[in-house]
């Protein structure tokens, strides 16, 4: 009866997910840049960024939830005024429930990074990604009274599938600040779904997919020549929903250069509001980085989960490109 309730219990967040038509989070929300807001995209020390974050949430029932993301970004100078231009690339995909509901996105991106200090690391980037975006299910597992009754599953729609356009747009600021190479911030604003794309199954024209407005804002500063702490953090709204993250790390580096260590160790914690708590680790060994973090659920189901959330694996890889213009050699660039 158990494992029962937790399908019946999946099956309905499910539904009410495509009812209400709410976006799909990670914890790790930092190591998806595109996803947050199209302005963030190239604001890395590096020419090309490429980032994945595997999710696995309530992996003890049958009817888990499975989303995965990928991204890629490839930065390049525009002109002679320290301008850059970064094109990107975000792919999503999510599974959930007993009918196996998946959702796959497919979302080129483009930013452009004015600079606009002469004597800071200062831009101001705006951001656009739209593409593709495609729901099916598998009806063969549905299951409604009707089917008890001999009636198939009582449902009038022909198609297990859909597709349509999705658009985002958005702008941000990131400068360097003091006097460590570890100070700087970034700060931005996303406006998600701005097309407001048909959400229905039933191909009704007026359900589609709300807006969302994205507010987000990263800190980085110093401790002392071998450390520092990065403080990160979403809050987003849609339609009646809304959600709010933020959690710090501590940086330790390891090596004899500084400002090229060999390790670098992150320790830390986040909150996804009336939610879940959410420990973090993770290494950088350049040019790769690696990254866990599990919820802990502190919610309204935390008596049914057993305190259970999702599991989150990232992997990333920043690197520089052999070219006579990379931004390694640049006097100024776009970097958080």
């Amino acid at each position: 009866m158990k494992k029962l309730y937790f399908l019946n219990l999946i099956g309905a967040l499910c539904i009410m997910g495509c009812l209400q038509a709410q976006d799909i989070h990670f914890s790790q929300f930092y190591e998806t840049p595109l996803y947050r807001n199209p302005a963030l995209a190239g604001i890395v020390k590096g020419d090309v960024r490429v980032q994945s974050v595997y999710r696995n949430q309530w992996n003890s029932i049958s009817a888990a939830y499975t989303t995965a993301s990928l991204n890629a970004e490839y930065k390049m100078p525009i002109g002679n005024a320290d301008d850059y231009l970064t094109l990107g690339l975000q792919a999503f995909y999510d599974q959930a429930g007993t009918i196996a509901f998946t959702t796959t996105h497919l979302l080129p991106a483009v930013n452009y990074h004015k600079s606009i200090s002469e004597n800071r690391n200062t831009y101001l980037s705006v951001g656009f990604m739209g593409g593709l975006v495609q729901r099916r299910f598998d009806r063969s597992k549905m299951t409604t009274n009707s089917n008890y009754e001999g009636l198939g599953d009582g449902e009038s729609f022909n198609q297990t599938q859909f597709s349509y356009l999705d658009g985002s747009a958005g702008i941000s600021l990131n400068s360097d600040f003091g006097n460590s190479i570890d100070n700087s911030f970034v700060i931005g604003l996303a406006y998600h779904h701005f097309n407001k794309p048909r959400n229905s199954f039933y191909e009704n024209a007026n359900i589609t997919l709300d807006p969302k407005w994205v507010l987000s804002a990263g800190l980085k500063f110093n401790v002392d020549d071998y450390s520092y702490i990065t403080v990160l953090a979403d809050h987003s709204r849609q339609s009646t929903y809304q959600e709010t993250m933020a959690g710090a790390m501590y940086g330790l580096k390891m090596g004899h250069e500084l400002d090229n260590p060999d390790y670098t160790f992150h320790a830390g914690a986040f909150i996804r509001w009336n939610d879940a708590i959410i420990p973090t680790f993770k290494m950088d060994y350049h040019p790769y980085s690696i990254g866990l973090s599990y919820d802990i659920n502190i919610s309204k189901l935390k008596t049914s989960s057993s305190g259970r959330g999702g599991f989150e694996l990232s992997i990333s890889y920043v690197g520089f490109l052999d070219r006579y213009n990379s931004s390694s050699n640049a006097v100024k660039c776009p970097q958080f």
